[in-house]
Formats: structure tokens, sequence, C-alpha cells
């Protein structure tokens, strides 16, 4: 792994939010344990194709969650798809059974590692801003994570009309952040969407690649470019910032 200091020296860093901060616990065991919970019973290998259906008509349509009414309006839609996916046993439960059941399948956990690392680069004077492409729910997340006190800012692509790789998202968080682009990275998952938004937006990249099994993002290549710093979990960005 390239693990170079960046420079100039970084004031602060945007961070991408799932697969970077955010992790998602596989849902299809957690959806077949809530459809048990209420006397229906699939199998391992539906259950995966449900939330298969419903998750890639999420990260096509989260755009339009950026509002209450429509994010009400694509967790319906993304409900009814998983009911599709499920077949027959799902039309036991009405539309507001299935989004329960949907939500109450999709379990987010901060990284161990990530508060300490927040903590740390706060202390050190770096600005904090989260730049994700997700729904109005990422609040939610965010507090329910305890994430939300240890940044200086959050930049939703579905609240702001934009999502990466454009840089419009990446520069309204450097405008949060108030640092020019030179003097910021931009730490994600997805080569896709961080590493080409941040070389967009004139933001230096680094690449997280964890190796767990939760979910991450969907990223279309995968392969880091040769001279974009790759790092195992977020420790590693201290080596980068601060450390070095």
């Amino acid at each position: 792994m390239n693990l170079a200091p960046p420079t100039p020296a970084a004031r602060a860093v945007l961070l991408d939010a799932l697969g970077t901060l955010i992790g998602l616990e596989q849902p299809a065991p957690h959806l077949r344990a809530e459809l048990a919970a209420r006397g229906i019973h699939v199998t391992a290998a539906r259950a995966a194709a449900a939330m298969r259906a419903e998750m890639a008509h999420y990260r096509a349509e989260h755009h339009r969650g950026g509002t209450p009414e429509g994010l009400v309006a694509l967790r319906r839609e993304c409900a009814g798809l998983m009911a599709a996916a499920l077949g027959p046993p799902a039309a036991r439960l009405d539309a507001a059974q299935l989004q329960e059941v949907l939500l109450a399948s999709l379990h987010f956990f901060a990284y161990p590692e990530v508060p300490g690392v927040l903590r740390h680069l706060r202390a050190a004077g770096r600005r904090l801003v989260i730049c994700s492409n997700w729904d109005l729910s990422l609040y939610e997340v965010l507090a329910a994570t305890g994430l939300d006190v240890l940044v200086d800012g959050v930049v939703v692509s579905a609240v702001e009309g934009i999502a990466k790789p454009d840089p419009g998202l990446l520069h309204r968080a450097l405008r949060l952040a108030g640092v020019p682009a030179a003097e910021a990275v931009h730490v994600g998952d997805s080569v896709a969407a961080d590493v080409r938004g941040a070389h967009a937006a004139g933001v230096r990249p680094v690449l997280v690649r964890r190796s767990a099994n939760e979910v991450g993002s969907a990223d279309e290549d995968g392969r880091a470019p040769a001279h974009v710093p790759v790092i195992a979990d977020l420790e590693g960005l201290l080596r980068l910032v601060v450390d070095g």
C-alpha cells in the first residue's frame, strides 16, 4: 500500500460515510429474523435476493430522499421491491409492515476506531466534514452512532441535489470546512465516487480498503490508481495527515 504523506499539510479532512466511517451489517440475516418474528419464514437465498433488489433500487434512486416526503416515497418503493423479491410469503404484510421490516433489517454501526481517530484529528486542529452520497436519514444514523458531535459539518448528496463524483458536492464540503481544495483530503471507499470526485474537485484522495464482511459502497472498477494512498482503516489516516 502507498502510505506516502500527502503534501501540503491537510487542514481539513472530508469524509465519506458508508464504508469509511459507518458500516452496514449484512441485512439478509436480519431480514429473515424480522420476518420469522412475524411468522414468515424464507430461505437465506430468498432473503439475500430481496435485499439485493432493494439496495439496487436505493442506490439508483437515493437522490430522491432529500426531503421527508421524498424519503417516505423512496422507502415505500424499496419495501415494495423487497416484497416482490420475497414472493408470496410477503403478501401477509401490508405496506407499513413491510417498511417496518425493511428498516429494522438495516443495522448501521460506527467502525471501532472511528470515534478515536476523529477526536485525534480535531485535537490536531483539522476541520472534519462528512461528504456522502446518502439520503436525509444520514443525520439520524450519525446521531445514533454518536458521530454527529465529532465532526464540524455534514453535506448529504440527496439534500444538496448533487452527488459524487460530481465535484460540486466536495466544493460545498470545502466551503463548510473553510479551506481551499489544495489544503484538504477526501477519504472514501469508492474509486468511482470518492477518488474520481476528489480529483475532479482538486482535493487529494485517500482510499479506504476494509476487509470485513459488512456492506460498503458499490464500486464498478474498484482499482486504486497507483498514486492514491490506500489505508486498511481510519487509523491509517493519522499517519497521512497528522503524524506525517
